[in-house]
């Protein structure tokens, strides 16, 4: 992202903030004042002048609403003309924004990620690997110059809502002396796989990144430098949706990379839902049931598809097409099929020891159920198949820890080391 992009992109977000904010005052003083006129209305000593009074109050409140809204576009069309000299000053190279800055607008995405990619706003997320800071173009040419060890074994490592890649390095200071430590890293010094680290827009419908991870995968794998055999996805929370999703899609489209598919991690991923946005639900339900409310209730219910998606975990178009996404916990989920081809394995956290304790089964690791990460609803229609083999339980941790903990490293190594080394000899007997 050009710096110009993101100073564009925040003045869009700005005007849009303030016309919004105008609009909502707007609603609940039309909501307020409604009600004296009606009541005045309905007396017929009072009907007619209620009823002129009523007029000139809607057109003078009317007038002062458009003419604020109308001041705030042209103030962004005066700072869209104050900018536009500074674009021909700009590098054609991209330059890193500072990581804070990188953070915070991976977080708006997440938020409102949707409302920001329909409006071509500078500061949507486009999918993109990444490498140091950079985004690495999908050539023959490129990878060779960004990865030169580039191997047959590839990790590909896909972010949570709200998050980038560089999140997978949260901890390491404190956990290893050194922020370059994450699981890529380990991976690639202890079983030779090659790390590599997705950004997107976590405020699309999954099925969406879903869709557009398949087709970068196919992009990747056709012009990696060797021929690929194996490829590791690891997902944490969201991404772990995201991971399925792209190859449930990828199966269907027969894209070639999915043959190479073999493990597939999900880290406190909620294939059953999320209670944050089981309430967020619940909360705009519920103030849109009173005009007095009804436009905060679209503030609370402006929510991303990409969150909305966390309500049930949603992992396909059918989902959430022609469906009402402020439903009252209406679940559409469909049940879609594991890969065939790969091994699953999940690592769920609770913040306390054991996961039956009482507190830890409510707040599992306090933003994703310990039912959820497991697959395992109330319900007996409400549950996905794991291999008992390939669970993995984390106690005293919390959701973001999952990103980078020496025992879910050690976990994933323990799972991965017979594999890997079954295709490591496998090469060499070529």
């Amino acid at each position: 992202m050009q710096k110009i992009d993101a100073v564009r992109g925040l003045k869009d977000l700005f005007v849009s903030a303030l016309n919004g904010g105008t609009t909502v005052v707007e609603e609940i003083h039309t909501a307020i004042a409604r009600r004296p006129f009606e009541a005045l209305e309905l007396d017929p000593a009072t009907r007619v002048p209620a009823a002129a009074v009523r007029m000139v109050h809607d057109a003078i409140a009317g007038g002062v609403y458009w003419s604020l809204r109308s001041l705030m576009e042209l103030a962004g069309d005066a700072a869209d003309w104050a900018l536009t000299p500074l674009e021909q000053t700009q590098p054609a190279e991209e330059e890193p924004l500072p990581p804070a800055l990188d953070l915070a607008i991976s977080a708006l995405n997440g938020f409102m990620g949707d409302h920001l990619e329909r409006n071509r706003n500078g500061l949507r997320t486009r999918m993109e690997f990444r490498h140091e800071g950079r985004t690495v173009a999908l050539d023959a040419e490129t990878l060779r110059r960004t990865y030169p060890r580039a191997g047959r074994k590839l990790a590909v490592f896909v972010h949570g809502l709200s998050c980038n890649e560089e999140s997978w390095r949260f901890y390491s200071e404190e956990t290893y002396g050194d922020r370059d430590t994450t699981y890529g890293s380990l991976l690639e010094q202890d079983l030779g796989y090659t790390p590599l680290y997705l950004r997107y827009n976590s405020g699309l419908h999954v099925s969406e990144n879903g869709a557009l991870l398949a087709e970068k995968l196919e992009e990747l794998i056709d012009a990696w430098p060797v021929a690929v055999e194996d490829i590791v996805l690891v997902g944490h929370s969201m991404g772990g949706l995201v991971a399925r999703s792209a190859c449930h899609q990828g199966k269907q489209r027969r894209n070639g990379w999915i043959g190479s598919v073999r493990h597939i991690f999900c880290l406190g991923t909620p294939h059953l839902g999320a209670p944050l946005e089981k309430l967020g639900n619940l909360m705009g339900w519920a103030l849109n049931v009173s005009d007095l409310t009804r436009p905060i209730a679209n503030i609370v219910n402006g929510r991303s598809d990409g969150i909305k998606d966390l309500r049930f975990g949603y992992l396909v178009e059918e989902d959430w097409r022609g469906r009402d996404a402020d439903a009252l916990l209406k679940d559409n989920r469909h049940d879609i099929p594991f890969l065939d081809s790969a091994a699953h394995y999940f690592v769920a956290a609770t913040v306390t020891e054991s996961p039956s304790d009482p507190l830890g089964f409510i707040l599992g690791d306090m933003l994703v159920r310990f039912p959820s990460a497991l697959g395992r609803g109330v319900q007996p229609t409400r549950r996905v198949s794991f291999r008992a083999a390939n669970k993995s339980h984390l106690g005293m941790t919390t959701h973001l820890r999952l990103l980078n903990h020496p025992a879910v490293y050690d976990q994933i190594r323990f799972w991965l080391e017979p594999a890997a080394a079954a295709l490591t000899t496998l090469g060499e007997s070529e």
